[in-house]
């Protein structure tokens, strides 16, 4: 099938390279001309294991081509919106206008029968809207969205573990078979298809990250109780988590969650629920917001502390500055703002992470950052893990200890097993342990 993708940032451009890699005909349009640029050339704009090679066999099989030019999608039976759709800046809800522009620009280049498919997490109503603009040109719209692991997005578009659809009552059942083509491959392997109305599949992906981000602030709120009462969150996590009604996943205690989707999500719910006149049924979302934000605060509080006097003038290191591993996200990430509040405190903050540090830098040129992790741990007076790299994972307490100024770490993403970490001579700050 002939495709277009509208927008290439994490969503767009690893769906276009993927969908290309099960034989479509795809192209990717933004309005970055940098971006266009590099991905044209065959460079990833962010690092995103497995996209560059799908990304070169795309691109050299002439299956795969990016432009700045929205004519370009005429022709394509599916345009996918796939645009951000970012936190406002004048209040919590979700900024809806790279969705509009791109299907206002896209409206020209429609004919009949086309289906336009959304995959932007937008706010419940917006497909409804959207199907009335398109509605004129004979195109037909859905609601595709999107479920994808920064780190795993290549894997998670290729094999996903549910596909929803959203379709309108009078040509749903066209859509969906067109779909059903889009995505042959996953249909083939029987991964489970959802087909719902338009605000259910709205609806899918901001519950979803509401529930994972629930999760995550509840065991942190527990990591609370656990410091206050001397318990181990990670045991009880442990235990709690073989209630197979509650499961293990998402149940680690640490700095707290951040990137492009969960916090802007819940706020964006939280905003549109209060919209609708129904604030009170995800008012506890606010609270989960608050015991995020106050997981970064405990780890800088731990890290003041473990000084006697105060951490003016002190060497810091702080390793991560990603959202999460094996990405170079910083949205709103716990890592770098750990780093950017302990600057503010006066420490002689050095930070490293292995892919994220050209992002970190741009957002936030004040801090110091180190070239290797050797570099950044020689001389530190104590040391920060803000983001669970492996290679932060796999750090070796006794070669470590050698390279340090003093031997005191603080383990905000719980990785480090506490005791040989304190046999080694190091004094552990866990999270909730």
């Amino acid at each position: 099938m002939k495709l277009s993708v509208i927008g290439c940032g994490y969503l767009g451009a690893v769906h276009a390279a993927a969908m290309a890699s099960l034989g479509h005909e795809v192209v990717g349009i933004d309005v970055d001309e940098a971006k266009i640029a590099k991905l044209a050339a065959g460079e990833t704009p962010f690092f995103e294991p497995g996209l560059g090679e799908i990304l070169t066999q795309g691109l050299e099989s002439g299956r795969l081509s990016f432009t700045t030019d929205m004519s370009a999608a005429a022709g394509a039976q599916v345009h996918f919106i796939a645009v951000g759709t970012p936190q406002r800046h004048d209040g919590t809800g979700a900024d809806m206008t790279y969705v509009n522009a791109s299907v206002e620009s896209l409206l020209p280049h429609l004919r009949p029968g086309d289906l336009v498919a959304g995959k932007s997490t937008v706010p419940v109503g917006t497909a409804s809207r959207l199907a009335e603009l398109i509605a004129p040109t004979g195109a037909h719209l859905a609601w595709n969205p999107e479920f994808l692991r920064e780190g795993f997005a290549v894997k998670d578009t290729i094999e996903p573990d549910r596909l929803v659809y959203g379709v309108s009552d009078t040509t749903g059942a066209d859509d969906t078979a067109t779909l059903d083509a889009v995505y042959h491959t996953a249909i083939a392997a029987g991964t489970p298809r959802l087909v719902t109305g338009y605000a259910t599949a709205e609806l899918v992906k901001v519950a979803a990250n509401s529930f994972l981000a629930t999760k995550i602030s509840f065991i942190n709120a527990m990591a609370e109780i656990a410091e206050t009462v001397g318990a181990d969150v990670t045991q009880l996590a442990d235990a709690i988590g073989h209630d197979n009604r509650i499961g293990r996943r998402f149940l680690n205690a640490g700095v707290g969650f951040g990137g492009g989707c969960l916090p802007k999500d819940i706020r964006a719910f939280t905003a549109r629920a209060e919209e609708l006149g129904k604030g009170e049924s995800v008012a506890f979302l606010k609270h989960v917001d608050e015991i995020n934000l106050r997981r970064r605060q405990r780890v800088v509080d731990l890290a003041v502390d473990s000084f006697p006097d105060h951490i003016n003038g002190h060497r810091v290191a702080v390793l991560g500055l990603a959202f999460k591993p094996d990405s170079d996200d910083t949205r709103d990430s716990p890592a770098l703002d750990v780093a950017v509040r302990l600057k503010g405190l006066g420490a002689d903050v050095i930070a490293y992470d292995p892919e994220a540090i050209p992002n970190a830098r741009r957002a936030h040129p004040q801090l110091a950052y180190a070239d290797t992790l050797d570099d950044a741990l020689t001389g530190a007076e104590t040391v920060v893990i803000a983001t669970e790299w492996k290679a932060f994972r796999d750090l070796d307490p006794h070669t470590t200890r050698d390279k340090v100024a003093r031997p005191v770490v603080i383990d905000g993403r719980n990785i480090l097993t506490p005791t040989t970490w304190r046999d080694a001579g190091w004094t552990y700050h866990g999270m909730g342990r």
